[in-house]
């Protein structure tokens, strides 16, 4: 058909030419419609009659070469076709399948218009013709992000028989997919709603785009986009956005193809954006840089709604990672093609990756991928440049640039190493090392000031073990092996960045150019400062950094790099019973991951049972798990049948040594082991084969592990070998070399077997206890578990039975240890040959023995127990007269006898009291005398436990002696002070004890104590213990605190329990001299109030002390006066304040989160309006309660010239500081008290200006940076829009306090920053304050010069280095020499704060 032919289904000599005109003059920007009828007939035109003009188009413009062949503008000339006509009507078109509502055949229409024109643009002449339109190329050439329905997923699914019938439709469902995280576009798909497709229809749409996509590709290739930047900037973002139009099957190949061989979208896209970035449409250079800064955000995988916006984050799917992927393949290609071209293009892309990286963890990862690929593609000079880049990066202000450095740094130690030999700048050779990476980049994280970026770094520095560089593993062995060069510790102020306060928040484009950055080198830690940061970085206050401190620690002991010390595995171990339930688990798993690697290490083995066993008793059945399939497998899973032909393979020894660490080293932990067992034996784990094979290790070199486990398993086991059992026993009963231990264990399983054996088995068994027994030549732990085993041998169904059993033996038992205690007591010179070990073991004897047969304790053999202590042998020879209960053990005459002796002669005498009341009576006066003059710190050790042990059975009687044991808290010695708080805490927990007297008061006292430990053990107790039964404890006794530590009881009701004059002194803390632990006492408390109890413990302050003073209830003498000043200062506190108004409602300062999505921003508002409701409500309080009390404090005060007064101003300043306006109003009552607090207030904000200039002026000419030793010269603030001329913005000091400080010491130094503003050639001289500057300045202007630039088009910190850049281009920011003189630099008529306030003291 011929051209003019395929011309007329568009009725172009029909159209009017004013109609052409309008369109024209509208610059084809809002469609106008035609005349109905015409509007009609080219309405129902099709697709065919697009495909026939089309073809013949294609034709002609190949034919365009050959001069034989008439063009086709002299073609439309010679048939009289109006171009502009042919133009606006190709725009009718095109414009009605841009618009939303535009049905399937208006957008296929549509696109098929656009390619015509496109078409046709591309045929030399058009632009001579006036075809060409810049506005009608861009619409055309975007057409397909208007007629491809977006949520085309979404109405497939309400036409799913149809949808079913096309099997290549493939692009719909993974189209939606790339939905965004933001819904930003609710409107415009609320407007499609109405609008379904079918696969049918969306098959028509896509060839049709394919089409409009080609006839964009032949138009780069004839036509020059050279002096048309705008549109060449389009038809890049127009190519990346396809990029994501379907999916590709296959292998992409970026090589010079025909167009029609290109099968899907995707790949033209890539030739479109390989063909811009030809001479053709300008500087490939500039061409370059438009591309990457498109592709950025593919590699990113954000979406960019418009250029101003902030980009959204894509759901990182398998579709969106292939074109992700395909994406780094391609700019490969481009650098592989262009070469030295590229590479400083390349350079800013991979700058750019950096810097607009997000805060997820799936983001950041193949964000360091790909900067690794595109690393890899560059030459060993850029690679440095790049290395050198990202360490100034790597002390970035914002925290997710710090944290996206170390994934790029261990991306980078995956790859080999370069060459020290490749980089022809020697000084510049350090920074190829895997040693630079880890230890400049990675370690120096270390001290970061977020704990997110701390604990991803120690993370990052285990991994380097593992990898296979053996630089890399070299460098961290010199961290913590060898010694470095003495630096500064962790008390110096972090290598963080700035506050958050300082970063902006507008997002706009970041301007594609190289982003420097510029900070001094830092020293490396020496080993031991390295390991002992770590260490503490395991006991930190973050989550985070605990468990990857742990990892660290893990693999630094894995691969031997520090000692298996007991000091280095203690810490590990006892991270198993943190606080966090996370970090716990993690702890497991790094102790068993040790105990894995270093199976035959002892140390290891200890630790391993330390951290895991303890933890089966752990309150989250999580961690109670975890622990339990860490002992299943390491001991239960390996028991054996043993063979001696065999020998034992690696886990098994490992099985057996633990075991034999539970039998000696590690028996404190069987409690915890017996807690395994009885969960196990619910789960039926104890099988007859793990029995069998037990039995078989009794005989070997592992018996005493063996009998371990028998110990446990026996009494949940049907089905025991009795007879080997009992041969075992009678072996162990004939022998001399059997431990102590494994008697234990052998005597329980005989006590658990005993129901199970016949009567002379059990009479032959019994006289071998009775026999062994009588020897008095076992252990202590012997004895009591041969005591127990011959209780149950006694036990029957009948108790009269088990009763007359256990006074035959047990009876027998206490007479001769009588008759052994009356032959050393009696005899005049008894004690003088005594058997100190033999005098225990009877002693021991008795006690045991007589809790099973009391019936058979007689007086006498109290008495010579008591005599033990004493020396009245004369009474018990009479057995006539009674000892005075009044009197104490030690105001007896003191015996002979030596103080291991009296400390069981205690223990035994509780026991005797534990069966007999009448003797608990007797006794308790003499042992509470005993607690508070004894002089033996063994035997009162022993009346505290005896004491305690008695209050749970006899609570009504031992309960008058609690202030008595509670004294003990503030003994002398730190053991009885430790033993009296366990005590204590173990009967307030099971309510034997109340919260009576001053016992909660000397609690108090023990946070203070001079031993951490014991202070620490208090915490403890008190806030994992005792506080969750009575979550109101510290709230009740608070106002008492306040009177009872400062020894002030004239309140009428506070303060009124009976105390000694001793215990008084005892727990005094009144005076200065104490203060400080007082408000240590108050601030503990206050911390773990709630809001709700900081609210009314401030009313109730009111209503009991400022009150009682007001209304001269108390006096206000010297005692008075103290209490006044006291809870003024505690008021004071900043700890009394709600935490709903001091919390900010954003994250902790440095951590901001990078995305904001539904959740945080509704958690936000929600803690706004909290906040504002609470202080509405605090408001009103404050001013309908404290202030007429304040009011009449102060006429009282003074009245009478007290020195209180000083005291409530200063409390009114703090509270005033959040009403500063409102002073007048709260004190509407008293005029002069609101000017005097108004006049405090701005003398108090004076005084804190001059201080903070003062910290601002640096005399000494240190270079004061948010780094350890590392000046890092700006970083993004919140600085005002710039207007469109190039200037450089006036950013505000940063602000010098650290945004954390807990777990690690730091000394705070403040910044200081200057700004230039200077013309288009962006000189800045980056220099810190050398010494003896200030003389030739005013002192309050800084010699150094940092810059932030916020560029037009969005947010960047771009910093200078002093060096040029290595990146030769002319847009980047080029630095002035350090010889350079900064022109025109004004000097600043400023004087020192300090000379102002002197001469304003002269005047």
């Amino acid at each position: 058909m011929s051209l003019i032919s395929a011309l007329q289904f568009l009725r172009l000599n029909e159209i009017s030419k004013a109609w052409v005109d309008e369109v024209w003059d509208l610059e084809f920007t809002e469609r106008k419609s035609l005349d109905d009828i015409i509007e009609d007939e080219l309405s129902v035109s099709g697709d065919k009659e697009f495909r026939t003009l089309y073809q013949c188009l294609l034709t002609h413009a190949a034919n365009q070469q050959d001069e034989a062949v008439q063009s086709i503008w002299a073609i439309l000339g010679e048939n009289e076709v109006p171009i502009k006509s042919l133009v606006a009507v190709l725009s009718f078109f095109v414009l009605a399948g841009k618009d939303k509502t535009a049905n399937v055949q208006q957008r296929v229409s549509g696109l098929h218009a656009a390619s015509l024109y496109l078409l046709l643009l591309g045929i030399p002449g058009s632009i001579a013709t006036k075809v060409f339109h810049e506005v009608l190329l861009d619409t055309c050439s975007d057409l397909t992000s208007h007629c491809w329905p977006e949520d085309s997923g979404k109405k497939r699914k309400k036409d799913g028989t149809k949808s079913s019938q096309t099997d290549g439709k493939r692009s719909k469902p993974q189209r939606r997919e790339t939905s965004e995280m933001e819904v930003d576009g609710a409107e415009e798909e609320e407007e499609e709603e109405e609008l379904h497709f079918t696969a049918k229809d969306l098959m028509k749409i896509r060839d049709a785009v394919v089409l409009l996509v080609q006839s964009l590709l032949r138009l780069l290739q004839t036509f020059p986009l050279k002096n048309r930047p705008q549109s060449a900037g389009n038809c890049t973002q127009i190519f990346s956005k396809l990029l994501y139009f379907e999916p590709v099957i296959g292998e992409m190949t970026f090589a010079a193809l025909d167009i029609t061989k290109l099968r899907s979208v995707p790949e033209m896209a890539f030739h479109g954006l390989q063909l811009l970035c030809s001479p053709k449409h300008g500087e490939q250079k500039e061409s370059l840089r438009r591309v990457f800064h498109q592709l950025l955000y593919v590699i990113l995988m954000m979406k960019k709604k418009d250029n101003r916006g902030k980009p959204s984050l894509l759901v990182p799917s398998q579709a969106i990672q292939a074109t992700r992927i395909q994406t780094l393949r391609f700019v490969c290609h481009l650098v592989d093609e262009l070469k030295e071209m590229a590479l400083p293009v390349l350079q800013i892309l991979l700058q750019h990756i950096c810097f607009q990286m997000v805060e997820k963890s799936e983001f950041r990862s193949h964000g360091a991928q790909a900067v690794g690929m595109l690393t890899s593609q560059m030459e060993t000079a850029d690679y440095v440049c790049f290395i050198k880049w990202l360490f100034n990066f790597s002390r970035s202000s914002k925290m997710v640039g710090r944290l996206f450095s170390v994934d790029v740094v261990m991306v980078l130690l995956e790859q080999p190493e370069r060459s020290l030999r490749e980089c022809q700048d020697p000084e510049f050779s350090f920074f190829l090392s895997h040693k630079f990476l880890i230890q400049k980049l990675l370690f120096d994280r270390r001290m970061d000031d977020s704990p997110t970026v701390q604990g991803h770094a120690l993370a990052s520095l285990a991994q380097c073990l593992e990898l296979p560089s053996l630089n890399a593993t070299r460098a961290v062995y010199n961290l913590f092996s060898a010694t470095g060069a003495q630096t500064v510790l962790e008390s110096e102020i972090t290598e963080g960045s700035l506050s958050s306060q300082q970063t902006q928040k507008t997002f706009r484009t970041l301007p594609f150019r190289t982003v420097e950055i510029s900070t001094s080198d830092s020293s490396d830690c020496n080993a031991k400062e390295n390991l002992a940061l770590l260490l503490r970085r395991v006991k930190d206050s973050k989550i985070n950094v605990r468990k990857s401190a742990l990892q660290t620690l893990v693999g630094l002991l894995k691969h031997n790099v520090i000692p298996l010390s007991w000091e280095n595995l203690a810490t590990l171990s006892e991270r198993c019973r943190d606080p966090a339930v996370s970090v716990k688990k993690k702890a497991l798993q790094c102790v068993g991951e040790l105990l894995a690697t270093k199976p035959e290490c002892t140390v290891v083995q200890k630790a391993w049972l330390q951290g895991v066993v303890p933890a089966v008793v752990d309150p989250e059945n999580s961690v109670q798990d975890k622990a339990l399939e860490a002992l299943d497998q390491v001991l239960l899973s390996q028991v054996k049948q043993y063979s001696a032909s065999h020998q034992l393979d690696g886990s098994q020894r490992l099985t057996w040594d633990l075991l034999g660490l539970l039998c000696n080293e590690c028996w404190n932990l069987s409690r915890y082991f017996s807690r395994a067992f009885t969960i196990w034996s619910k789960q039926n784990k104890f099988t007859q084969t793990l029995i069998t094979n037990l039995m078989s290790h009794t005989e070997a070199e592992h018996a005493a592990g063996a009998w371990l486990l028998l110990s446990k398993v026996v009494p949940s086991s049907l089905r025991l070998p009795y007879g080997k059992i009992l041969n075992a026993w009678e072996s162990m009963f004939s022998s001399k070399d059997i431990t102590a231990t494994t008697c234990c264990h052998i005597l329980c399983v005989m006590g658990d077997i005993a129901g199970h054996l016949n009567e002379d088995t059990k009479d032959r068994i019994v006289a071998d206890l009775m026999s062994w027994l009588k020897t008095f030549t076992l252990s202590l732990e012997v004895i009591c578990a041969a005591v127990e085993t011959l209780y149950q041998f006694g036990c029957s169904e009948d108790i009269k039975e088990t009763q007359a059993f256990l006074n035959q033996h047990c009876g027998e038992l206490v007479s001769v240890s009588e008759a052994y205690l009356a032959g050393i007591i009696l005899r005049e010179k008894g004690a003088q040959n005594l058997n100190e070990e033999l005098m225990v073991k009877h002693l021991h004897t008795l006690g045991v023995v007589s809790l099973h047969c009391p019936a058979k304790v007689g007086k006498r053999t109290v008495l010579l127990v008591e005599s033990v202590l004493t020396t009245h042998s004369d009474q018990l020879a009479e057995c006539q007269e009674e000892l005075p209960v009044s009197l104490p053990l030690s105001q007896f005459k003191a015996n002979s006898l030596p103080t291991r002796v009296r400390a069981h002669g205690v223990i035994t005498l509780g026991k005797l009291c534990l069966q007999h009341e009448e003797l608990v009576q007797k006794y308790l006066p003499v042992f509470a005398r005993e607690l508070e003059l004894g002089t033996e710190v063994a035997v009162r050790n022993n009346v505290v436990v005896i004491m305690c042990d008695l209050c749970v059975r006899y609570t009504n009687i031992v309960d008058h002696y609690i202030p008595n044991i509670s004294a003990c808290l503030r003994d002398s010695e730190a053991i009885i002070r430790e033993q009296t708080l366990i005590m204590l805490t173990n009967l307030l927990q099971e309510e034997f004890v109340k919260w009576k007297g001053a016992l909660f008061f000397r609690f108090m006292v023990t946070l203070v104590d001079p031993v951490p430990a014991i202070a620490s053990l208090c915490e403890y107790c008190l806030l994992h213990l005792l506080l969750k039964k009575n979550p109101e404890m510290f709230s009740q006794h608070f106002i008492e605190c306040i009177f009872h530590f400062n020894s002030y009881n004239k309140h009428k009701s506070y303060n009124k329990f009976p105390e000694s004059e001793r215990e008084k002194v005892r727990f005094s803390l009144k005076g200065d001299q104490h203060r400080e632990k007082r408000f240590r006492i108050y601030r503990f408390l206050l911390e773990h109030f709630t809001d709700a109890q900081r609210f009314n413990i401030t009313v109730k302050i009111n209503q009991t002390i400022l009150a009682c003073f007001a209304d001269e209830e108390m006096q206000l003498d010297a005692d008075g006066a103290e209490i006044l000043s006291e809870t003024f200062k505690i008021l004071s506190l900043k700890e009394m304040k709600l935490q709903a108004i001091s919390t900010p409602a954003g994250g902790a300062a440095g951590e901001e989160a990078e995305e904001e999505n539904m959740a945080t921003m509704a958690k936000a508002v929600l803690l706004v309006a909290q906040k504002k409701v609470v202080s509405q409500v605090q408001k009103k309080a404050f001013i309908e309660n404290t202030v007429p009390l304040i009011i009449g404090l102060k006429s009282l005060l003074e009245q009478k010239r007290s020195p209180v007064l000083r005291d409530l101003m200063a409390y009114l300043q703090v509270t005033m500081q959040d009403y500063r306006n409102e002073v007048k109003e709260f004190f509407s009552g008293d005029e002069q008290l609101a000017a005097e607090l108004e006049f405090a207030l701005k003398t108090a904000e004076k005084e804190r200006k001059i201080a903070e200039q003062m910290d601002n002026c640096s005399l000494t000419g240190e270079t004061r940076t948010p780094t350890a030793q590392c000046s890092t010269q700006g970083s993004p603030v919140r600085s005002r829009p710039l207007p469109l001329v190039f200037a450089t913005p006036q950013p505000p000091r940063p602000n010098p306090l650290s945004t954390r400080l807990a777990y690690t010491d730091r000394r705070v130094n403040s910044s200081r920053w200057e700004e230039h503003v200077q013309t288009k050639s962006m000189g800045l001289e980056g220099t810190v304050m050398q010494k003896g500057v200030v003389d030739d300045r005013a002192i309050s202007t800084p010699k150094g010069v940092g810059i932030n630039l916020t560029f037009d088009e969005g947010v960047s910190a771009i910093f200078s280095d002093r060096r040029p850049s290595v990146v030769g281009e002319t847009s980047v920011l080029h630095m002035r020499s350090d010889e350079q003189q900064a022109p025109g630099l004004r000097q600043w008529d400023v004087q020192s704060p300090l000379r102002q306030r002197k001469k304003s003291f002269k005047v």
